[in-house]
């Protein structure tokens, strides 16, 4: 099963993609978001198109745990998404992958104008990657309890 993997911002959404075991993401291009409804539209589009199964949706937390305003919208955009997708739209805890994403472009030595962009689809791919080694992990510890 493919799972998409989604880092919803207010200007842009980053995108990611599983291999059809679940096990590697990668990253597509990332959206402009352009409207509640035609940025639904465009993400139900790539489920389709996809054969996505499953999508997982960064959601940041507060250091707490608690949910901000940014947390809010996301949470929103995410019920929007539900009637449309037809697959489950599942949240994940993203604390920390922006900045991660940026360091690792930083370090990269990516001009500040090319990781704009950029920042986004790797903040989806750590996401979702982070996502598909929880549920590996998961699985093989399910196995390894008698049940």
């Amino acid at each position: 099963m493919r799972y998409l993997g989604l880092d919803v911002g207010d200007r842009r959404i980053g995108v990611a993609l599983s291999d059809e075991t679940g096990t590697v993401a990668t990253g597509l291009p990332t959206l402009l978001r352009v409207g509640p409804r035609k940025d639904v539209r465009a993400v139900a589009d790539l489920i389709r198109a996809r054969e996505v199964g499953e999508v997982v949706v960064g959601l940041p937390r507060r250091l707490d745990g608690g949910l901000g305003p940014q947390a809010q919208k996301v949470l929103a955009f995410m019920e929007g998404l539900r009637p449309s997708a037809g697959v489950p739209v599942v949240p994940w805890d993203e604390r920390f992958t922006s900045v991660v994403a940026e360091q690792a472009l930083v370090e990269g030595d990516v001009s500040r104008r090319d990781r704009k962009g950029l920042v986004d689809k790797v903040a989806a791919i750590l996401i979702l990657q982070n996502y598909l080694d929880y549920r590996k992990l998961a699985e093989a510890e399910a196995r390894k309890s008698p049940a």
